[in-house]
């Protein structure tokens, strides 16, 4: 019996420790299946476009819906796959509609929990 328990304590402690072990990695913030928060901080520009290149070409915009100024949008890095480091562009509404697109800038999407749009940078954390 005594050996029963240790089997089961030891099945027991093994058990637990794969759930946590899968929860650390289901709960990454970042990186090729991780989610990040882009943050319009502008007072006057709304985003329009999203644009990524990882070496093989421009991405479609992964944009479904503009992001006004002050406001956010939660996207998701899921190409399997895909290099961390790439370009990226942003696509901002402009003034008789249409889209005026910035200078495409580097960025490690497995390191970016959040990107910062400003008038005339991006920044990561």
């Amino acid at each position: 019996m005594t050996i029963r328990v240790m089997k089961t304590t030891k099945f027991l402690g093994l058990a637990l420790a794969a759930c946590l072990a899968s929860s650390v990695v289901t709960a990454a913030p970042t990186g090729k299946s991780g989610e990040f928060t882009i943050h319009n901080d502008t007072n006057s520009n709304t985003v329009v476009g999203f644009y990524t290149n990882d070496g093989t070409g421009w991405s479609t915009n992964w944009l479904s819906r503009s992001v006004a100024p002050g406001d956010t949008s939660k996207l998701e890095f899921t190409k399997d796959g895909a290099l961390c480091q790439q370009r990226l562009i942003v696509g901002w509404k402009g003034k008789n509609g249409g889209e005026v697109k910035d200078e495409p800038i580097r960025i490690d999407f497995c390191k970016a929990s959040n990107v910062y749009l400003h008038d005339n940078n991006v920044t990561f954390d």
